[in-house]
């Protein structure tokens, strides 16, 4: 286990709230226009797009989607298999206890409610009794089939960039907006990598798809330990080259790093070269280029009589950054969920915009379950619930 000052270890809680904070409130921006071309987005919201929370087709303002609710799962899951492999002593039991998380969320997909628990394993814990979280917010096709199939990876197995056997065809990001709580180890980065891409296996069986997953999870392993993204970038890139098949995850992951540091202001333009984000490389790629490109924290327009100059949001460059991200064609809301994480991990908390994390469903169980892992992985408080 690392050994962590008060400072650092006060930022690492910080950090690892902001991560699932922050993805939720990328969902939420992204799920009003996840099915828009950036040119019906404009058209709807004007020239700059979104520019806040907006209300979704039901007039609802904050509302997250199957991408906060599956990177919930995944964080019960790997806490549950994390607290199960210290009080032991071993592991071993990572994978299965990750699938049961994850035929919870199954539930909530095809229940209207929380279901009685019928002495099954994968129907514990809090999580599946919270309301909130049984509503069906457009769910992907592999992971709701794959979920049916009965793999159960292993976490000792070697990542040979063999496609694995469920959907093993499929590269869809469903793999990777799921996956920022496998970074929530106090082991390293290679670790992260492999328990993400490993259990990506579970629903996507194409080495990208569980490539990606992997990357993303280093990446926010090295942002919680206050790494730089250029350099928790790199050090994945690196990491990843160690690993057969690697390449299509590493030439958009290398392609998002490029663009964002090759200097001028990002665009929407820029961001929409690297893909639309229905792919597990592309929305990656997407969310790392909205997370480190250079963006402008406050525009200005002249009123119709020519006479004043208006501030127009967003005012900060961490918004900014959240609005990039899901202003364009694409799958809006995953690329705004896997950017949100990456910013939360990288600044915390405090730092992401209160008027719209105020506005997000679910904020207060996403927080509890934070602190609890928080509490898990780097020790300071006593860890209040049990899963």
């Amino acid at each position: 286990m690392k050994e962590r000052s008060w400072n650092e270890l006060t930022a690492y809680h910080a950090r690892l709230r902001g991560c699932l904070l922050g993805g939720a409130i990328g969902d939420a921006l992204g799920n009003p226009v996840e099915f828009l071309s950036l040119a019906e987005i404009r058209a709807k919201y004007g020239e700059n797009g979104v520019t806040g929370p907006v209300a979704d087709g039901d007039g609802v303002i904050g509302r997250v989607t199957d991408d906060t609710q599956m990177t919930l799962f995944t964080a019960s899951g790997w806490l549950s298999a994390y607290a199960r492999a210290k009080a032991k002593g071993i592991g071993g039991a990572e994978g299965a206890i990750l699938r049961d998380a994850y035929l919870c969320w199954l539930e909530t997909q095809t229940e209207p409610a929380p279901p009685p628990h019928q002495g099954l394993r994968h129907r514990t814990g809090w999580l599946r009794e919270e309301p909130w979280l049984y509503a069906r917010r457009a769910p992907g096709n592999a992971c709701l089939s794959g979920l049916r199939q009965t793999h159960t990876p292993s976490l000792n197995d070697p990542l040979d960039g063999r496609p694995g056997p469920v959907n093993p065809h499929s590269k869809g990001c469903g793999t990777v907006m799921r996956s920022a709580p496998f970074g929530f180890t106090d082991r390293d980065a290679k670790a992260a990598f492999e328990a993400a891409a490993h259990c990506a296996q579970i629903t996507h069986g194409h080495p990208t798809g569980y490539y990606a997953a992997g990357a993303f999870a280093a990446i926010v392993h090295h942002l919680l330990d206050g790494v730089s993204p250029a350099a928790a970038v790199l050090l994945t890139l690196d990491l990843l080259a160690r690993y057969p098949g690697h390449q299509e995850t590493s030439t958009a992951l290398r392609a998002a790093y490029d663009l964002a540091t090759e200097g001028g202001e990002a665009t929407a333009e820029k961001l929409q070269s690297l893909g639309a984000g229905w792919v597990a490389e592309e929305a990656l790629a997407i969310a790392v280029y909205a997370a480190m490109a250079q963006t402008r924290p406050q525009t200005f327009y002249v009123d119709q009589q020519g006479t004043h100059c208006h501030p127009t949001p967003p005012r900060t460059p961490i918004e900014a950054a959240f609005l990039l991200s899901v202003n364009h064609s694409g799958d809006s809301d995953s690329t705004g969920s896997i950017c949100g994480n990456l910013l939360g991990a990288q600044y915390g908390d405090v730092c992401l915009p209160p008027d719209w994390l105020g506005r997000i469903e679910g904020r207060a169980a996403i927080t509890r379950l934070a602190d609890d892992i928080a509490a898990e992985v780097a020790p300071g408080e006593q860890r209040r619930w049990i899963y």
